[in-house]
């Protein structure tokens, strides 16, 4: 089965789909004939995105509200009645030296980053087992070092890679599988958008990741979206359990 008609009418959830990652991820799927949902907390974005295609489902969403997983499924279902693909993409994150630490802060990055996809895979758990389904995490390359500052992003999104691991292992009876891809440093937005940095900061912080990079330049979305693609086929119907690094080679710099 080609990739192309693979993903005919198939049904796909992406958090975080209004922009970066998941906005490619998004365009992408709707490109290979697929439907899908869109999450977010920003309406404006959402309805940009959405107004591009019909196939498009927008939902505002604070990946940080524990209601948020069960009106993201009945979304889908509602309009689809079927779901095959959800995509974790939505992250927190936020530069934070030791002494200025807040539990509010930390709590947030928790539960965006671990919280959340744990409890949208449990309500989709039963519409992924119908089309024996599949769900690509997103890690980050960071957390395969010591990360200054940005501990708890890399700590949490460490941790989604162990679920990774662990819901494949859990869900694998039910035919449905799980991986992760975690990008290295990619030009999506994130360190103005996600992480909050002033424009001229995060440019120096760009400049400076890309001379470390072995493969030269920063990432690009459609680096990673094909990646995803992938995992998330039922043409790779015996992948799971795996977290794949795309960085040019950055998380092992020496």
């Amino acid at each position: 089965m080609s990739e192309q008609t693979n993903w005919q009418g198939k049904v796909a959830i992406v958090t975080g789909g209004s922009s970066g990652i998941g906005q490619a991820t998004a365009l992408a799927l709707i490109e290979r004939g697929a439907n899908v949902v869109i999450t977010g907390r920003d309406e404006a974005k959402l309805d940009g995105v959405a107004g591009r295609s019909a196939a498009i489902e927008a939902v505002q969403a604070d990946s940080a509200d524990p209601a948020g997983g069960r009106r993201i499924v009945e979304a889908a279902m509602a309009r689809w009645g079927r779901l095959d693909l959800i995509v974790n993409n939505a992250g927190a994150g936020k530069p934070l030296a030791i002494d200025v630490y807040d539990a509010e802060t930390i709590a947030d990055i928790c539960a965006v980053n671990i919280v959340a996809p744990s409890l949208l895979l449990k309500e989709a758990q039963t519409a992924l087992r119908e089309t024996k389904g599949a769900v690509v995490n997103i890690g980050t390359a960071i957390s395969r070092n010591a990360a200054p500052g940005l501990a708890h992003y890399a700590a949490t999104k460490a941790a989604l890679e162990h679920l990774t691991r662990s819901w494949a292992i859990e869900l694998a009876q039910d035919g449905i599988r799980v991986n992760a891809v975690s990008p290295g440093p990619v030009k999506s937005g994130a360190l103005t958008g996600m992480m909050g940095l002033p424009a001229e900061v995060a440019q120096s912080i760009e400049e400076t990741e890309a001379a470390q990079v072995p493969l030269g330049r920063r990432g690009v979305t459609s680096d990673l979206v094909p990646w995803i693609l992938r995992l998330g086929s039922s043409a790779n119907e015996w992948l799971t359990a795996q977290v794949i690094t795309i960085d040019g080679g950055w998380s092992l710099r020496s």
